[in-house]
C-alpha cells in the first residue's frame, strides 16, 4: 500500500467494515450529511455527545531523538489532556500532529479518524470514560458515514491501553 492509498477514504473504510465483520461485532451504519466536526455529526446521528468516540493523533517526544505517535480516543464532548498524554509517555513534549501526519498514520482525511490504530507505529490509547457508554459512534473513515458500536466489541477488538486522558469540553 504507497502513502497515497493509505489515505484513501474507500481503502480504511473497507478495512474498518472488514474488521467489524471478521470479530462479528454488533454495529450499525449511519448514514447522514457530510460532517467531521463531533458536535456536528452526533447531533446528525441523534445521540448524546458523550458517545462520540473523539479521535486525534498525538505526536510526544519522548527525548531529543524518539517520538511516539497516540491515536487518543476521548468522548465527544471532551478534549484531549495533552500533558496526561505527555505524562503517560513520560515525554518532554506533546502536541497534536500535522495534518499530513496524521492523515498518514490514520490512513483517512481529518474529521474522520477511526478510533482504531491502522498504523504499527500508532498507540491507541482510550479514556475510560469512552469505554462507560454503551454505544460508540464515529465517523466511518468518510464524512457522510458513521458507525454505531457496541462499546464492549470496541474494546474487545481494538485492545486500547486505557489512560484517562480526556479533560473537560
Amino acid at each position: 500500500m504507497t502513502h497515497a492509498d493509505t489515505a484513501d477514504p474507500a481503502t480504511a473504510y473497507d478495512a474498518l467494515v472488514t474488521l467489524l465483520e471478521t470479530h462479528d461485532a454488533d454495529y450499525a451504519l449511519i448514514d447522514h450529511e457530510p460532517a467531521g466536526a463531533t458536535d456536528v455529526v452526533s447531533a446528525l446521528r441523534g445521540h448524546p455527545l458523550a458517545q462520540a468516540a473523539k479521535c486525534l493523533l498525538i505526536m510526544v517526544k519522548v527525548d531529543r531523538r524518539t517520538r511516539r505517535y497516540v491515536l487518543a480516543v476521548v468522548p465527544g464532548d471532551r478534549s484531549v489532556d495533552l500533558a496526561a498524554v505527555k505524562a503517560l509517555y513520560d515525554g518532554r513534549y506533546a502536541g497534536f500532529c500535522d495534518p499530513a501526519t496524521a492523515e498518514r498514520l490514520a490512513r483517512t482525511a481529518p474529521g474522520t479518524v477511526l478510533p482504531f490504530s491502522m498504523d504499527p507505529q500508532v498507540d491507541l490509547v482510550t479514556d475510560p470514560d469512552v469505554l462507560k457508554q454503551p454505544r460508540l459512534y464515529f465517523n466511518a473513515a468518510r464524512l457522510d458515514r458513521s458507525v454505531r458500536l457496541a462499546t464492549a466489541d470496541y474494546q474487545r477488538i481494538a485492545r486500547p491501553q486505557v489512560a484517562p486522558i480526556a479533560a473537560a469540553g
